[in-house]
């Protein structure tokens, strides 16, 4: 039985799950945070530490201006509601990616609710906002020369946004997509991949403990036989 530590996931489908039911990717979205909280109970239950979810990619900011700006107030309130939750269930909130973008307000809020639960350690909710893989290890690199190191695993991994977090064991797409669009392209060197037919809004618990009784059969080799 293989033990899991860090589940992550790519929320993919929201927009698509609105214009087949509501006509609105926004309504989409809004019905996407629904399934958030369900997959962060169940993770608690299931007694996983770390749970990383693709918010916004750095290749995001393509889509159309309201559905970005919708995208942001959705965060925005989430946030106001439920940090007092994420304490009283000492969850810890972290973000990573680069979020020198955001507008002023949101970034405050962001930085202040990770400092506010900083303390938590019963699950641990990395929250990739305008992350990109490849912009990642470009940024690691940069500390590397910057700090005079030598490159090598030891310090690639101590300068990426995950330092300290261990690698994902599973993958989870939903969407019917079948690519990982630039999402931790390190870290999943040799995690257990799941793509998912249904669209996020439709992934429940129960899906989400099938994956995880099927990782726990899976005989993990790591190169070796």
């Amino acid at each position: 039985m293989n033990p899991i530590k860090h589940v992550a996931i790519i929320m993919d489908g929201n927009g698509r799950w609105g214009l087949k039911h509501k006509k609105s990717r926004n309504l989409g979205h809004r019905a996407g945070l629904n399934t958030v909280k369900k997959i962060i109970k169940s993770t608690i239950k299931n007694k996983i530490k770390y749970l990383t979810l693709y918010a916004f990619s750095t290749e995001n900011w393509k889509r159309p201006q309201n559905e970005i700006n919708f995208l942001f107030k959705l965060l925005d309130s989430f946030i106001d509601k439920k940090i007092s939750d994420f304490n009283k269930n000492k969850i810890k909130l972290k973000i990573i990616g680069n979020i020198e973008l955001l507008n002023n307000k949101l970034r405050k809020k962001l930085q202040k609710s990770e400092q506010l639960t900083k303390k938590n350690n019963r699950l641990q909710v990395n929250l990739a906002l305008n992350y990109g893989s490849k912009t990642e290890l470009i940024e690691t690199f940069k500390k590397i020369n910057k700090n005079k190191l030598h490159i090598n695993i030891k310090n690639i991994e101590r300068n990426l946004y995950t330092s300290n977090i261990p690698d994902p064991d599973i993958l989870i797409r939903t969407g019917n997509t079948q690519r990982l669009s630039n999402f931790l392209l390190w870290q999943m060197a040799y995690s257990e991949i799941f793509f998912e037919k249904k669209l996020w809004p439709d992934f429940n618990e129960k899906d989400y403990n099938k994956i995880l009784n099927q990782f726990k059969k899976i005989k993990r080799n790591y190169g070796n036989i």
